[in-house]
């Protein structure tokens, strides 16, 4: 006898599909699901636009959070796509070649459904993509970095876990607000750019809280800085309740971050960085001098 919607043994296979989380691949730009639609098996024609897809995807999307299951939106990368085929034999105009890779795609940049319109997601994904790349292309410098000729040190390491304490100096001194916090480090392959948002709550006692890997990823970048040693700067931007917002800055040199004068940080804020042109000044806001975040030591003096 064939089970009905109404026998146990449906409502125990549905209760475990609620258990069971899904991915799913999204492809981010126009030019994206251009190169998908050439594969006859897609479910896209030439007909399709870009828009036409993403309300596909957004209905796909609602119908898996109104069955209570958990999801995960990964970028889709065809470039990728197209590789990972190629090394492992698959035919990469089907369904189960798609299924295979999306499958592993939760390892890489993703993020959860949380009912977020597509339109959101997209943007939110892409950025997470870009942290994710500029982490690995940084991890990868700290990685080459060698040894100290003079104490066998590694540099790399030795770096991070500078940065790691630079961070913790910057937080500390911009005192209790909402701190913004963007450095950025000029490599050969690429201009490497991290941002961390930091929250110190006001009274004795209250320990800044840093979201985990916007804190990794800033101090990787930070790191490949200090073991490059060459140019960069790093800018640290605090809004306190009741005051000015306040603007602070430094700049890599020679493998240390050196505090700028508050000169040196209004004319870095109040100049146009493509044509040097001036910029006004931004109303309510107090250029200061960096403090002391990189205290001397060994090879750093």
């Amino acid at each position: 006898m064939n089970a009905t919607p109404d026998t146990p043994r449906t409502t125990t296979t549905a209760s475990l599909r609620r258990e069971v989380p899904s991915t799913v691949g999204l492809l981010t730009d126009p030019g994206d699901f251009a190169a998908m639609r050439d594969y006859r098996t897609f479910g896209f024609g030439h007909h399709d636009e870009y828009p036409d897809y993403l309300r596909r995807i957004d209905a796909l999307l609602r119908s898996l959070a109104a069955q209570g299951i958990h999801t995960t939106v990964a970028l889709f990368d065809p470039e990728e796509y197209a590789h990972y085929c190629a090394e492992h034999g698959l035919d990469p105009d089907s369904a189960h070649a798609r299924t295979r890779f999306t499958a592993g795609l939760a390892g890489g940049p993703h993020l959860p459904y949380a009912g977020q319109p597509v339109e959101e997601l997209v943007p939110l994904l892409v950025d997470a993509a870009v942290r994710q790349s500029t982490w690995e292309y940084a991890t990868e410098l700290l990685a080459g970095a060698g040894t100290c000729a003079d104490c066998g040190e590694d540099i790399g390491r030795a770096s991070f876990e500078r940065a790691a304490d630079i961070l913790d100096r910057l937080v500390a001194g911009a005192g209790p607000g909402h701190h913004h916090l963007v450095c950025s480090v000029p490599a050969e392959d690429e201009q490497l750019i991290a941002v961390l948002h930091a929250e110190t709550p006001a009274g004795p006692g209250t320990r800044p809280r840093v979201q985990g890997r916007e804190g990794l990823d800033f101090v990787t970048v930070l790191a490949a800085g200090l073991a490059l040693g060459g140019s960069g700067g790093l800018v640290l931007r605090s809004t306190t309740e009741g005051f000015h917002d306040r603007v602070h800055g430094w700049r890599l040199d020679r493998g240390r971050l050196v505090a700028l004068t508050a000169a040196a940080v209004f004319d870095a804020y109040c100049t146009d960085a493509d044509t040097g042109d001036p910029v006004a000044p931004e109303p309510g806001v107090e250029y200061c001098p960096g403090y002391e975040v990189d205290l001397p030591g060994p090879h750093r003096e």
